[in-house]
């Protein structure tokens, strides 16, 4: 199947930021005396935006009185170094650039902040990203799973269902596109093994950004 339309995850997707996730997260524990996180166990808390990232990384989350210090911490310190070993997976700028060679709508839906998702795609990606989406639900757009974020981006490049897919590199990606009830590709260089993405109803995968090109570009 060929597509118009490509709405892509952001973390473990376009962007490599699980250093600059864990650092931070890590900063924040030890501020508050508490035992930090593995890589691995951060890479397993990603995906649902940052409130969720500490909650999972504080032992007994919500219920943690530290919770909110450690969220504080965490946000202040990330919004100072969330760039500092973040970059674009390889293969990724050629994939933008190759699909806007070809006149294709590309959007970025992200549980991230809004602005962060915003500042984030100008950054790295300029011209390339046609709408970006973070989290926005003080404004009554739920973040993902819900299919909320997906279809404002789809909404303001007035495409279709039908001429749309969806990219990502987690359980919550795939649950998304299925509540939008859009296709979706599981990528294999993310934050997700393919076992996983399996376990959680992913059907199509592909190795290198290069496979998206050659297979799902007309």
């Amino acid at each position: 199947m060929m597509y118009n339309t490509y709405v892509f995850d952001l973390d473990g997707t376009l962007l490599d930021t699980l250093g600059d996730l864990a650092a931070s997260v890590n900063y924040a524990l030890r501020q508050c005396g508490i035992p930090e996180r593995t890589i691995d166990e951060i890479r397993m808390f990603v995906g649902n935006g940052v409130n969720k990232l500490v909650e999972r990384a504080v032992p007994d989350g919500l219920q943690n009185p530290e919770f909110e210090h450690v969220l504080a911490i965490f946000k202040a310190h990330y919004s100072e170094h969330g760039l500092d070993t973040t970059k674009p997976y390889p293969g990724i700028m050629e994939l933008l650039a190759d699909l806007h060679s070809k006149g294709k709508k590309i959007a970025v839906v992200s549980n991230k902040f809004d602005a962060a998702t915003k500042s984030l795609c100008s950054h790295f990606f300029g011209e390339y990203v046609d709408v970006a989406i973070g989290e926005r639900e003080n404004e009554g757009i739920r973040k993902k799973p819900a299919p909320d974020t997906v279809f404002e981006a789809m909404r303001l490049m007035c495409s279709d269902k039908e001429s749309t897919v969806y990219i990502g590199d987690s359980d919550v990606d795939v649950a998304t596109a299925r509540n939008c009830g859009i296709p979706c590709i599981s990528v294999l260089w993310g934050f997700r093994d393919k076992e996983f993405l399996v376990e959680h109803g992913a059907t199509e995968f592909v190795d290198s950004p290069a496979e998206i090109f050659r297979g799902y570009c007309k």
